[in-house]
């Protein structure tokens, strides 16, 4: 029946990988089924037999749709069904959009969509990685123009060793994630988040990364040789020539006037006649395709910017290369919140917001891996008025999604342990001004942030981006790179290269390209300049602002304390249904959080109230013990005494002959249901019976006076202080 399935096999990281085509999908324009270990992607690619009108871009989806078949899972919704892409499978797609974009024509209007069908997953053999060489390998063999394949590997380090596509175990004690594309000569993306790793021993691991994916490029052009269909003929999207040089001879000069400005706004304003005189003297020649216009006078624009860095080594606003703009930074600008940090650098303006909670806020997840909560969350929000337009709100999109992954991958290395700290961290980067690289901005207000929360870190953390123009000779010795890219030089530039990390090393790297790839040593010019970028932004801006990381917490953030339990005494502590959990919750006006290993979390904003509320848990989980004093509520009334509640579930005694220093004739003379005293404990026996004494209390704590009738043999004085609120 399939006359044209055909079966690929190679091995990957000592792991077998298998390329199946030619049984499914077959209306697409290729299909493919890759398999990795157990894991197994349905890669598939379509291309319109048209171009789209109107649009001065090429238009590429790419998708990876996450099914919870795959792992065996019903999804965790109301409708049991996949909905929205989860934040990792929007990163997943956008690993696989980067590199494979720039091999399209640039003049290509056709649309094409690449879809990512996740099906089965083994958890040492990563979909991400198997989808990624799938989808290449597709679209290599169909007939869409392009000029691929690529490959993509994970690389670890692992006790100091590299290691390809490391598994699950691996991961779990890897100081480095780091996912490489290449093509065959050249390394087209890189994504990473690093445990402080220095820029030699990143160059190293890139580099491994860069040989594997030699090999499996040669295996995808071996299936390309066999099977690979021809590249249909296109439409191509470039101007006419002729007119091109005609709209340059008229408006060059006024161009390069608009752009010569370190702002912003002036360029913006100095453009928008300009944009009017071309298409007063050439909307006839165009035939109702006066948007080509636009597309010409962005070409010219381009064309000056990258004249004057490659050839007069000039940037648009008169920086040198390797200078960045003028920076500066603040903490503290909003009274209530837990922290807040604001970064500017030239128009890029960055305000991050740090919010401590409980550990119970932390993210739940319901995806693929075995990560089933998230304890730090950042969110990158990018409002129109950052950039001076009047678009209305949306919520996040790719690249917001994006963007505070990065910065989130980049803080998570230096934020304390669970054990150190134990809060559930959010922050917030607002981005209010942007013209160049605020993914980087956001790292830095963020650092600030947090360390004005009072967030021990381990140590400050910065980022910076690198640019790239190439010439004639591309990147093959022809090209310059310069730091602090502003948005015309990522605009019209071919490289963003963004950098984070501390004084020790880098925690975050970003590589967007426009070109198909970088050389060796393009790739070590930019870690090498964003290195020196990055000391220069901690020392001599971030650190001036804030030198360490403030002792205490805002009064305004939860208190957390946390001691650990007997798992078994678990139950005794959420009481049935519910109930001493809540009441120890209502009583001290904090929030409780129960660990099924016995760690328990208490959080609220008084401290006393937290402390209160560990001694309630600690009495109910231990056994009260004798000599201590403590604080309780009469419950009940008996002829023989008062029965007192020194934490919920724990009950004893206080006989009548022990309620006050002097003789007692009637148990309500002295004490009523609901008040609160002392009590010390004189014994508990062997059916976990506690005999209390109020009377002992009162001498030991308030140094009352024993009657001289009182004839009751007394207990031997224990030098224990007064227990209240966890305090002893």
């Amino acid at each position: 029946m399939f006359e044209n399935f055909k079966v690929y096999e190679t091995t990957l990281a000592g792991r077998p990988f298998i390329i199946e085509t030619g049984k499914m999908a077959e209306l697409a324009n290729a299909a493919v089924l890759a398999r990795y270990g157990e894991t197994a992607v349905l890669c598939t690619v379509t291309a319109s037999t048209k171009p789209r009108e109107g649009v001065d871009y090429f238009p590429l989806s790419v998708d990876y749709e996450e099914k919870m078949y795959s792992v065996g899972r019903f999804p965790g919704s109301f409708q049991r069904r996949e909905g929205k892409a989860t934040d990792k499978a929007v990163l997943a797609g956008r690993c696989i959009d980067r590199p494979i974009r720039p091999l399209f024509p640039k003049d290509m209007r056709n649309d094409c969509s690449v879809v990512a069908t996740i099906m089965s997953v083994d958890p040492d053999c990563s979909p991400e990685i198997t989808a990624a060489i799938g989808v290449s390998c597709a679209i290599a063999i169909s007939d869409i123009p392009w000029a691929g394949p690529i490959s993509s590997v994970n690389v670890g380090l692992v006790d100091g060793e590299i290691v390809i596509n490391p598994t699950l175990e691996q991961r779990e004690n890897t100081k480095l994630v780091l996912t490489v594309s290449s093509t065959a000569d050249l390394v087209a993306m890189i994504e990473a988040g690093a445990n402080e790793i220095p820029e030699d021993k990143m160059f190293e691991c890139i580099m491994a990364g860069h040989e594997v994916n030699k090999e499996i490029v040669k295996f995808i052009n071996g299936i390309v040789s066999e099977i690979g269909k021809p590249k249909f003929e296109f439409e191509s999207n470039d101007p006419n020539p002729e007119i091109l040089a005609e709209i340059e001879d008229f408006c060059l000069t006024d161009v390069e006037h608009a752009l010569d400005t370190d702002d912003k706004k002036v360029r913006d304003e100095r453009l928008l006649p300009i944009y009017e005189k071309v298409h007063e003297k050439f909307d006839e020649q165009f035939e109702d395709r006066e948007d080509k216009i636009d597309e010409i006078i962005d070409l010219i624009q381009k064309k000056v910017v990258r004249r004057w860095l490659k050839e007069e080594k000039k940037r648009v606003d008169g920086r040198g290369i390797d200078d960045i703009r003028p920076l500066n930074s603040e903490v503290d600008l909003l009274p209530r919140v837990h922290g807040s940090g604001l970064f500017t650098r030239g128009q890029t303006q960055v305000l991050s917001i740090a919010t401590l909670a409980p550990l119970s806020d932390a993210q739940k997840l319901d995806g693929l891996d075995e990560e089933t909560e998230k304890r730090y969350i950042h969110h990158y929000n990018f409002p129109s008025y950052s950039v001076g337009e009047t678009r209305p709100p949306r919520g996040p999109g790719r690249r917001e999604i994006g963007h505070g992954a990065l910065a989130e991958r980049a803080l998570i290395p230096v934020l304390p342990t669970v054990e150190d700290f134990p809060y559930a961290i959010r922050v917030v980067s607002e981005i209010l001004s942007s013209n160049g690289s605020t993914s980087q901005g956001a790292i830095c207000a963020s650092t600030l942030a947090l360390m004005a929360a009072g967030v021990p870190i381990k140590a400050p953390v910065a980022g910076i981006s690198c640019g790239l123009i190439t010439g004639d000779a591309g990147v093959y010795g022809d090209y310059m790179t310069m730091v602090d890219i502003q948005g015309l030089e990522d605009f019209y530039g071919d490289m963003d290269f963004k950098v984070a990390g501390t004084h020790t090393g880098i925690t975050a790297i970003q590589m967007d390209l426009k070109v198909h790839g970088l050389t060796p040593e393009i790739i070590k010019e930019a870690l090498e300049k964003t290195r020196k970028a990055r000391l220069h932004i901690l020392d001599d801006v971030m650190l001036k602002t804030i030198p360490e990381v403030r002792p205490e917490l805002s009064k305004y953030a939860p208190k957390m304390l946390t001691i650990k339990i007997d798992p078994e005494k678990i139950g005794d502590v959420i009481g049935k249904q519910g109930k001493v959990i809540q009441k120890i919750c209502a009583e001290c006006n904090c929030k409780v959080d129960v660990n099924d290993d016995g760690q328990v979390f208490v959080s609220a904003l008084d401290l006393e109230d937290a402390e209160r509320a560990i001694f309630m848990v600690e009495t109910i989980a231990n056994d009260p013990e004798v000599g201590a004093i403590y604080k309780g509520v009469v419950t009940r009334l008996m002829s023989f005494g008062a029965f007192v509640e020194i934490a919920p579930g724990k009950e004893g005694l206080v006989h009548i002959s022990r309620l006050d220093v002097k003789r007692t004739e009637k148990v309500e003379d002295v004490v009523a249901v609901g008040d609160e005293i002392i009590v010390k404990v004189l014994e508990i026996d062997d059916q976990n019976r506690i005999n209390l004494s109020r009377r002992d209390a009162l001498v030991e704590v308030e140094g009352a006076v024993l009657e001289n009738d009182i004839s009751d043999a007394q207990p031997p004085r224990r030098n224990n202080n007064f227990r209240k609120g966890g305090r002893r």
